[in-house]
């Protein structure tokens, strides 16, 4: 009798043991992931207020781990065209809505194909034409989607600029995002506003020129969803609205 208490007295002290050591396993995981920054990110010309606030925006997004394990990503911008994208290794396809086009290319080689109005094109500079159009398509509108989780991104430098309110009539944080040899139009400036509630990204205003005062345009950024593991706000305002987004392992097939 009293053998048959230790065994069971040991068993349960091995189960604690194995719980105990997983969940510390698990706590440490969670620590050391944290929100790294892209390679290139400016830091140090960085405010660490503003870096604060850019991890607040990814957590209350759902974490940097679930933004890195999503791999396959689909949208349509603005019914003009659908991107479907392989996080992973930058594998892109972009048809046309408005045109007639197909474009399947590799962000990072800028290689593919092009097949546009029926036609599918050879001639390679047509064919790099239309492939360097797909990234700077890409560029574009990845960023109205996916902005959130950028904030640290690779030439990116982020300065605190004040406390204000949005068009919206709520109270947020203002970042300013400038920009230093990336994207097609590294002048541009934007002025994003984290929600003092939510601590989402709630509004932006785009300027031209990190000299202008005035922003060429205000949108704001509403109606955020959980696609999968990963929150995105698909409305811009009014009739500006991003459709079909998906963040499902299923879209491996346009790959195939």
């Amino acid at each position: 009798m009293q053998y048959s208490r230790l065994v069971l007295c040991l068993f349960i002290i091995s189960i604690l043991s194995s719980c105990n050591e997983n969940k510390s396993r698990a706590d440490e995981a969670a620590i050391v992931y944290g929100n790294s920054a892209a390679k290139g990110f400016n830091e140090t010309d960085s405010d660490p207020k503003a870096i604060a606030i850019a991890d607040e925006v990814m957590e209350a997004m759902g974490g940097r781990q679930a933004w890195d394990e999503t791999r396959y990503l689909m949208w349509n911008f603005f019914g003009s065209r659908r991107h479907i994208w392989d996080k992973s290794n930058g594998d892109l396809v972009i048809q046309g809505i408005q045109d007639t086009f197909d474009i399947l290319m590799n962000l990072e080689a800028i290689t593919g194909t092009v097949n546009y109005r029926g036609v599918t094109l050879t001639e390679q500079d047509s064919l790099k034409k239309y492939l360097d159009k797909g990234k700077s398509m890409w560029i574009n509108d990845a960023y109205w989607v996916f902005m959130p989780y950028k904030l640290k991104d690779s030439g990116v430098t982020l300065k605190y600029v004040h406390k204000d309110t949005t068009t919206n009539g709520r109270s947020a944080d203002v970042l300013s995002l400038t920009f230093d040899q990336v994207g097609d139009t590294p002048n541009n400036m934007y002025h994003v506003y984290v929600d003092d509630s939510t601590r989402l990204v709630s509004q932006w205003d785009f300027y031209n020129s990190t000299k202008d005062t005035v922003a060429r345009f205000t949108t704001p950024w509403t109606d955020y969803t959980q696609f999968d593991r990963v929150l995105l706000s698909n409305s811009r305002g009014g009739d500006y609205i991003i459709t079909e987004i998906s963040a499902s392992d299923t879209l491996s097939k346009f790959f195939q």
